[in-house]
């Protein structure tokens, strides 16, 4: 049971599997949930490609932390974290389109009047448009370095996700 004085954040995983360094954000999610346990008020959610469609599970939250591939003018394998005005800068990239969705779907949490406090990282990806199921190794290299500042984050709004035992094989 939460308490309802507890504040909802959601590790949110944007992206597309199937484009190699697009699907960074998918990978680091599936990795949190194979590594961690969270607490109820903490939600682990696989965004994929959904944009638009994540209007009500973005606007449920209180603190979202998204995770996705960022071009950001770097070079393949920098490290960024976004947030407040910095964020609306992603769309005049326009990445991808579900990037563009997502942002809308922010934007129009403010029209429901729930817009969460939202930080962005991510890593500069090395190729977005080859079909493959695998992250290049430059960005496959950075998902440890990932987690962390999503765990980073988290310990700043107060939350340490208990690791999950290693099962003997």
């Amino acid at each position: 049971m939460t308490n309802k004085d507890e504040k909802h954040i959601m590790v949110l995983g944007v992206g597309n599997l199937i484009f190699t360094d697009e699907g960074v954000g998918i990978h680091v999610i599936r990795k949190l949930d194979e590594r961690y346990s969270f607490p109820e008020n903490v939600s682990i959610q696989d965004g994929g490609v959904l944009g638009i469609n994540l209007l009500g599970v973005i606007s449920a939250a209180d603190h979202l932390i998204v995770v996705d591939a960022v071009k950001n003018r770097g070079k393949p394998g920098d490290l960024h974290r976004l947030e407040g005005k910095e964020i609306p800068k992603r769309i005049l990239g326009k990445n991808s389109l579900h990037q563009v969705d997502f942002l809308e779907a922010l934007t129009l949490c403010q029209a429901l009047d729930k817009v969460p406090e939202t930080v962005i990282v991510g890593v500069e990806p090395k190729d977005i448009e080859s079909v493959s199921l695998e992250l290049t190794p430059v960005v496959q290299e950075k998902l440890d370095n990932l987690i962390d500042m999503v765990l980073k984050e988290l310990d700043h709004l107060g939350i340490v996700p208990s690791p999950l035992s290693e099962v003997p094989v």
